[in-house]
Order: structure tokens, then C-alpha cells, then sequence
């Protein structure tokens, strides 16, 4: 297949500006500069790394810390993220709703970290799919930080505190209510400096603040009274107005550890004030600071780019409680560099070894399933194994835009892993053959603009693309675009921003001075959209709107055709939107079908020909939809790539598992399994007789071919490899509805051995030199590569690398 590569699309991701892990720990919430923010799915090594879901933000609101606890979390495991920022005000992120919202007006005064008081309720014992569980928490009483708080807040979590270090040097504490809002409680006593860095002890009977003077105080969270205070400078014996201390961190083995802008990591003794430890390793401020579970292991980085480990002298791997003890010796263990600049933020989250919480008698002829589990060599230790040894992980991340995942117990052994390749990839789509001319069109969506390009494509064997700059239209008021579409025409052409819709007409003039041009159309009065989508034949656009309903729209006339409420059940007449919001959108080639898929990875299949839901799929083994598609060569299969690296074909139109999906999902090649990458999308031949589609990452493409065999390795003992019972069981009950009597007793085995007696390779796996952001069919035989060097969008940021400037040089 011929390949045409372009590198000429504008790419600069935003910074990383805070990191916070989730109550459950199976999220990882990262805020970027440029005030969205991503939920990643947390996965034990190098395969299933996902994000989520991205909430566009304030642009304007400068996010300076996160904080995630489990206080008033009715139906989310996860918690209730929140958020400060440089203007003094404290957001609610609703990863429900996808929605920002100011829980604290501001101020007046910046607000330069949060942290939550701690709590002993630490396990959520409940099942716990993909971030979200639609069964409503029990509501669990905790030990509060004040004296006096049991006789007001008693009943539930509500009485948690939020400690923000405030610019004027104060530190201001704030109840979380289920109300919305925070509540102001008290203040500790201002201090010269300000306020840069505070945490909780982990019994939450004591608050250590670090300010720009130097010191770090040590309070009585009951009567806020200072207890001690620290000198930084000179190991604790001098002093030195110009330090900075940024970061603390307070261990359960009463030893508080310290960062400060000399590059010198401090571990003192919590309940005395005293020097332990001192390590200056770093060349530059040491911006954050992370623990281990085991409370054994610290790590710390900053401006240098190093990510450095710290560990108790003479401790194991084991998550015991450490004792306390005067004479604990803190090891400078190595260092690992994988980013190109500053390092804002570190944590660390534990991924979730799934236990299958179904009986074994729910799954059809155990003891060959076990059997079929069970064969093959053991492998060596790798990132794979990490799902059953419960192995934490440490996310890392800054001003290169990047997120990098190291294990914890073996962080010098293995290399980090790049989690996001191609962060904060630019949305496009294409328009193989448009109305002008035939022309092939790019519609590219940038921040607060859209622009359409002009592909084209060299007649020599190069392999070269380049774009021609036809219009660009910007969002009123330069707001953030949430999400856009194009036509399959390339005369119409839509975008969503926070405030509303917009839908122009392009058109070709060949008189005029300008040979393109834009016209806006006027659209009926409906809620902004998280995803839009043109219909095949251009007659409709449809859009998920942010209030749980999906809407179409004739472009002809400009009116509201229908609207769709997404439900699981089944329900006369009208019902309320209960269900998470839509994300995805995809329409079939003769646009009788409509998928519609949540941040969570439910689908719902809708019949536009009948106007009415015609199936829901329930999210397969816990995963996300990472990408999805209706087949040309087939309008009734639905095409689904998960975040576990699973690849189903469903026939909506029979409610069912494609025969596929029934020969070959349990065995899937190896070398897919660890396909490199999350995958971003799918691009299916324009041609009706292919049956291939190409799945690609920002690492690699895969080409499937559904009218081909599958390829069974030999070794598959890998954790995507298998799937869990429940899902398994899951696919047999749908394999089950293939017709009537005997059709209805076969069994998934029986189909694989039918896939066995084909000796054909399909799965083949192509690496990419460089971040791909968009693949696309131009013909049957060739396709379109978007891609960009990563050292152009290195220089193209606005910080310099650490290694041509270092802070202090």
C-alpha cells in the first residue's frame, strides 16, 4: 500500500502544570497550562494506557495544584477532583457531566497548592469498572482534623479539609460540602513570605506549610498554633531568605521530606524539627515530590528534567507500616531522565488487578477454558506482570507536555514508559474526494480555530504530502473549540464551542479576488456539544449535546429533525438523560445506523431509519472505546478498539458478536496484544469490496483483514491476552443468539477451532518513525500519514530544554 506523508500541520501541546491520582487509584487526573484537563486510565506498564476523557477548562484560569479525595463522592469511586488556580479561586472538575465548576469565587490572592486532609477510609469495597460505578457509596464516617467537628459533620465524608497555601503567606483551611461550594473554616497565622507548598501529616492531627522565607512550619490542625518551625538553608543551620520551599511531603514513619529552589532534598524528623537527611542532587528547584505506598521509597524532581529515588536504608518491598526511628538513613539510589524540561508534577497510583467477581459455573466448559488459560512458557518479569503483583506506578510530568510511567519497585531497572506519545493530538479529518474538483480536503481543529486544508499529493515515488492553506475560520471571542465536523462533501463544515454551535458553507469562487470562501449558517438554539458528526449523505448534522441528548439537524432546512435520549432499558415515552455523556459519534456508510459511545465505554446503536435506540453494549471487560467504525464492506458491522487492545466486530442489526469477533477475539496475536501505543482511530477502505482496516497509534499502524484468518501465537500468556471470565462469558451468551436450535448450542470453542484450520498471517504491524496524528484512505491502495518530528514540536514550545538551560546557569 502506497504511503503519503505529511509533516505541515501545526502541532504545540500545553505544558503539564499538576497531577493528582484518584481515591480508587485507578485514575490519574493531569491539568495542562492551557486549562483543560485529561483523565488517564492507569495501567500496569506499557499496554492500556487510555485517555478517558478530556474536560475542556478555563483557558484563563491558570490551574496551580489538584487534589482528589473521596469526600460526598456519591456514585464515583474515584472521588471529587478539584482544582486551584494563580487567580484564587477553587473549580470542581464533574467527570460526570464533563463540566468545570467554581466551588470557590476568588479571593483576590493566589492560591499556590491544595492538599486534603487525610483519611483512615482509604478502600472502596465495590467493583470498580473503568472509573465509574453507577451504584451509590455508602456513606462511611471518618476521623475529622478538628476537635469539635464531630458533633457538626458526623454523618458522612462531608467533613473533610482542604488546606490551600495562599500568596500572602497564610494558610486557609475549607470544608468540602456536598452543597458545591466550599466553606471557609479557618486560617492558620500569616507568616512573612508566601505560602508555597503545604501538606497534612498522615494521622491529619499536624500541617506543614513551606514558604518563599525559607521555613517550613509546622501547625496544630486542632487549635492552629504553631508547633515548631524549621530553617531550610545550609541543612537547617543557616538561614536564606531567597529559598524557596516547593514541595513537602510527610511519611507515615514521622519523617517530613522537603524540596526547596537549591535543588536540595531534606528529610527531617516530623515530630521534632530536626535534620536527618540531606541529599542535593539536583541541579535546579526540586518542584515536587512523591511516595511510594510503602512509604519507603521517595521520590523527587524539578527543573533539571530528573526524576530521583530516595530509599529508607535496610527496607524491603513490603507495604508495612514502617516504625519510627531516630537513626533511618535515606539512600540516594540513582536517577532516571526521560523528559526534555522542567518536571512540574509526580504521583503515584496503583493499578487494579481485576478479580472476576462472577462464579465459575457462569462460564461454559471451565475446565478446557482453564486448560486453554494455563498453556504455554511463563515469561520473564516485564511491564506485563505488574496487573498481579499490584507493582504501584509513578506518572511524572511537565513542561514538555509529556507524561512518563516508571515502576515503582524496579524504577531503575526498567526505562519509563511515554505514555502519550502525541499529547494533546491535533483533531483532523479528511475528505478523500470533496465536491471541489475532487480534490482531497483536511479539516484541522485548533484551539480557537478551524482551518481547512488542501492535500497534495507528489507524482514522483517520494511518498510526499504537502497542504495548501485554503480558509480559516476563528471562534467568536476566541473561545476554546470542543469539538468539529466536516462533510464528506467538503461544502459544510461545523464546531462547538463552551457557548454553542456554529455550522458554515464553503464554497469555490471563480471571479472573485479570493478564490474560497466562508458563510455562516444560522442554527436553531441548542446546547453545546462534547462530539458532532456529518450523516454520509450530508443531509444531517448530529451532534451529542452536553445535556445527555443527541439532536439532528437537516442542513437544508436548518430545523431539529429529532433527538435521542441514550438509555440502557427500554422505556415508553420520553425519559430523562441519565446516562454518562457521548464522546464519540459514528455513522454507517448508507446512514441507517448511528453509534454513540460515553467516556466510560458504553455504546448505544441507534436505527435512523426508525428513529429509535435499537441495541445498548454494556462496556467490554471494564475498558474504554479508544476508536470505532462502521464498515463500508458491511454497514451492519460495527468495528470497536478498546483500551485493552481487544478488537471486536459487532452486527448491530442482529444485536450480536459478528462470527469474527466469535473465531477470534480470545486469540488475538501476541504482537497486537502489545501493540505500541493507545490507538487514536481507524480508517476504513473507501473501497465496498475491502473488508481490511488499518488501526493505528501515534506509534504504529496494524492492518486487519476481516476476510482473512487470524494468526494464534504459540505464547500468549500475557494479561490482555486472556479475558476475564466475565467478559468471556459475555461474548458466549451473545454467540448464543445466532439463530434457532442447534446454531444456539454452540459454543465459542467450536468457532475458534474453525479459525484454527486456516494457516493465513493477518495483524501486520508497521512502526512510525515519528508521532503519527492522522491516518486516512485516500484510495483503496494508498493512504494518507499525518505526522511531526517531535524535535520540531520541541522547538516550538515556549520553555527551552533543560539540557541548553539550566535554572541558576
Amino acid at each position: 500500500m502506497l504511503e503519503y506523508r505529511c509533516s505541515s500541520v501545526d502541532w504545540k501541546p500545553s505544558p503539564v502544570v499538576a497531577l493528582a491520582n484518584s481515591a480508587d487509584d485507578s485514575q490519574v487526573a493531569a491539568a495542562r497550562e492551557d486549562g483543560s484537563l485529561e483523565i488517564w486510565l492507569v495501567s500496569p506498564g506499557a499496554v492500556g494506557w487510555h485517555c478517558q476523557l478530556t474536560i475542556h477548562g478555563d483557558p484563563k484560569s491558570r490551574i496551580s495544584s489538584l487534589a482528589w479525595c473521596l469526600a460526598g463522592s456519591d456514585g464515583l469511586p474515584s472521588g471529587r477532583l478539584f482544582s486551584s488556580s494563580v487567580d484564587g479561586s477553587i473549580s470542581e472538575w464533574d467527570l460526570f457531566d464533563l463540566k468545570q465548576k467554581i466551588v470557590l469565587e476568588s479571593i483576590g490572592i493566589s492560591i499556590w497548592q491544595m492538599a486534603v486532609a487525610p483519611t483512615s477510609l482509604l478502600s472502596v469495597d465495590k467493583r470498580i469498572e473503568n472509573g465509574y460505578s453507577s451504584e451509590k457509596e455508602e456513606s462511611e464516617s471518618e476521623d475529622g482534623s478538628d476537635s469539635d467537628s464531630e458533633e457538626e459533620f458526623h454523618d458522612d465524608q462531608s467533613d473533610r479539609l482542604i488546606a490551600a497555601a495562599c500568596d500572602d503567606g497564610s494558610v486557609r483551611l475549607y470544608r468540602i460540602s456536598d452543597f458545591n461550594k466550599l466553606t471557609y473554616y479557618r486560617s492558620l497565622p500569616r507568616v512573612s513570605g508566601r505560602a508555597l507548598s503545604v501538606t497534612w501529616s498522615p494521622d491529619g492531627q499536624r500541617i506543614f506549610s513551606g514558604s518563599s522565607d525559607g521555613l517550613i512550619r509546622c501547625w496544630d490542625a486542632n487549635s492552629c498554633q504553631e508547633v515548631y518551625r524549621i530553617t531550610v538553608g545550609l541543612g537547617g543551620q543557616g538561614s536564606n531568605s531567597e529559598i524557596c520551599v516547593w514541595s513537602l511531603l510527610s511519611l507515615r514513619c514521622e519523617v517530613l521530606v522537603s524540596g526547596d529552589s537549591t535543588g536540595t532534598v531534606q528529610f527531617w524528623d516530623s515530630q521534632h524539627g530536626t535534620l536527618s537527611e540531606s541529599h542535593s542532587n539536583h541541579k535546579g528547584d526540586v518542584n515536587t515530590l512523591a511516595a511510594a505506598p510503602s512509604h519507603n521509597r521517595v521520590f523527587s524532581a524539578g527543573a533539571d528534567g530528573q526524576v530521583i529515588l530516595y530509599k529508607l536504608s535496610g527496607s524491603t518491598n513490603s507495604s508495612q507500616d514502617l516504625k519510627p526511628s531516630s537513626s533511618q538513613k535515606w539512600d540516594y539510589i540513582g536517577y532516571v531522565k526521560a523528559h526534555t524540561h522542567d518536571i512540574r508534577a509526580l504521583t503515584v497510583a496503583v493499578p487494579i488487578s481485576r478479580e472476576d467477581p462472577f462464579p465459575d459455573d457462569t462460564l461454559p466448559d471451565k475446565s478446557g477454558a482453564r486448560k486453554h488459560r494455563k498453556k504455554g512458557k511463563p515469561v520473564d518479569f516485564t511491564y506485563h506482570k505488574w496487573a498481579h503483583m499490584g507493582v504501584p506506578m509513578l506518572i511524572s510530568a511537565g513542561d514538555d507536555a509529556k507524561l512518563f510511567a516508571y515502576s515503582v519497585q524496579d524504577f531503575t531497572k526498567f526505562s519509563p514508559h511515554d505514555i502519550c506519545p502525541a499529547p494533546q493530538r491535533v483533531p483532523m479529518q479528511m475528505v478523500h474526494k470533496s465536491v471541489f474538483n475532487q480534490t482531497s480536503l483536511l479539516l484541522v481543529q485548533g484551539i480557537s480555530d478551524l482551518d481547512i486544508l488542501r492535500l497534495n499529493v507528489s507524482t514522483d515515488s517520494s511518498g510526499r504530502a504537502s497542504t495548501k492553506p485554503l480558509v480559516r475560520v476563528k471562534s467568536r471571542d476566541s473561545r476554546k473549540i470542543i469539538c468539529s465536523a466536516i462533510s464528506n462533501t467538503g461544502s459544510l463544515f461545523a464546531y462547538s464551542d463552551q457557548i454553542g454551535l456554529s455550522l458554515f458553507e464553503l464554497k469555490k469562487n471563480e471571479i472573485a479576488k479570493s478564490p474560497w470562501s466562508v458563510s455562516r449558517r444560522r442554527l436553531p438554539t441548542l446546547p453545546f456539544a462534547h462530539s458532532m458528526i456529518f450523516s454520509s449523505d450530508c443531509s444531517r448534522l448530529i451532534l451529542a449535546g452536553h445535556d445527555r441528548r443527541i439532536y439532528a439537524i437537516d442542513v437544508s432546512t436548518l430545523e431539529l429533525v429529532y433527538t435521542f435520549t441514550p438509555c440502557r432499558e427500554e422505556h415508553e415515552g420520553e425519559s430523562p438523560p441519565m446516562e454518562p455523556p457521548i464522546t464519540k459519534l459514528y455513522t454507517s456508510s448508507d446512514d441507517q445506523w448511528l453509534a454513540a459511545i460515553n467516556c466510560f465505554g458504553d455504546i448505544y446503536v441507534f436505527n435512523l431509519e426508525t428513529q429509535r435506540q435499537h441495541w445498548f453494549i454494556s462496556r467490554l471487560d471494564g475498558a474504554s472505546v479508544a476508536a470505532a467504525g462502521f464498515h463500508p464492506w458491511n454497514n451492519n458491522a460495527l468495528v470497536i478498539s478498546t483500551s485493552s487492545n481487544q478488537v471486536f466486530a459487532f452486527d448491530v442489526e442482529a444485536r450480536q458478536l459478528g462470527k469474527w469477533s466469535l473465531l477470534h477475539t480470545t486469540v488475538l496475536p501476541k504482537r497486537y496484544q502489545e501493540f505500541p501505543g493507545e490507538v487514536i482511530g481507524l480508517s476504513f477502505s473507501p473501497s465496498p469490496n475491502s473488508s481490511s482496516v488499518i488501526v493505528y497509534s501515534s506509534r504504529a499502524k496494524c492492518l486487519i483483514d476481516f476476510g482473512k484468518p487470524v494468526e494464534e501465537d504459540e505464547e500468549n500468556d500475557l494479561p490482555n491476552g486472556n479475558l476475564s471470565k466475565s467478559l468471556e462469558g459475555k461474548l458466549v451468551n451473545m454467540g448464543l443468539k445466532l439463530g434457532k436450535g442447534s446454531n444456539r448450542k454452540r459454543r465459542l470453542e467450536e468457532y475458534q477451532l474453525e479459525g484454527k484450520s486456516k494457516e493465513r498471517k493477518n495483524f501486520e504491524i508497521l512502526p512510525s518513525k515519528h508521532p503519527v496524528l492522522f491516518v486516512g484512505h485516500l484510495s483503496k491502495n494508498s493512504i494518507m500519514v499525518i505526522e511531526k518530528p517531535w524535535i520540531e514540536v520541541v522547538k516550538s514550545l515556549d520553555t527551552q530544554p533543560v539540557d541548553r538551560h539550566i535554572f541558576g546557569t
